[in-house]
């Protein structure tokens, strides 16, 4: 059984555990976890789109973009002048909705995302 936790990044001495660390630095900031909640419903969007989404200049978006793009979070498409931007994978996505998730328990009571009525 260890050897499948450890095949898999699960175990204690993982060489992923410091990777992912990094992954929750990078998502450690409010911009980068909206740019990931803007894209998270599998659509591109420009660095202008997103800007005005997260309320931020295209020039502070495009540098967290960047950052981003680095860590592999988020991938492009050119069109012309144009740079489209969209998550590489669903993973970014699920660790910003368990974050959210988390702090929903932090307000007490029953969360929201607990109600089997929920709409998001």
């Amino acid at each position: 059984m260890s050897a499948d936790k450890q095949g898999c990044g699960y175990a204690v001495d993982s060489p992923f555990v410091e990777l992912a660390v990094e992954v929750f630095a990078m998502l450690a900031d409010a911009t980068r976890v909206r740019i990931v909640l803007a894209l998270q419903d599998g659509g591109e969007l420009s660095v202008n789109h997103l800007a005005d989404i997260v309320d931020k200049s295209p020039a502070a978006v495009s540098q967290h973009l960047a950052k981003l793009r680095l860590a592999r979070i988020v991938s492009t498409r050119q069109d012309g002048q144009r740079v489209f931007y969209r998550l590489e994978n669903e993973h970014a996505s699920q660790l910003v909705a368990d974050a959210i998730h988390q702090a929903e328990h932090s307000l007490g009571g029953t969360p929201r995302h607990h109600h089997a009525d929920r709409a998001g």
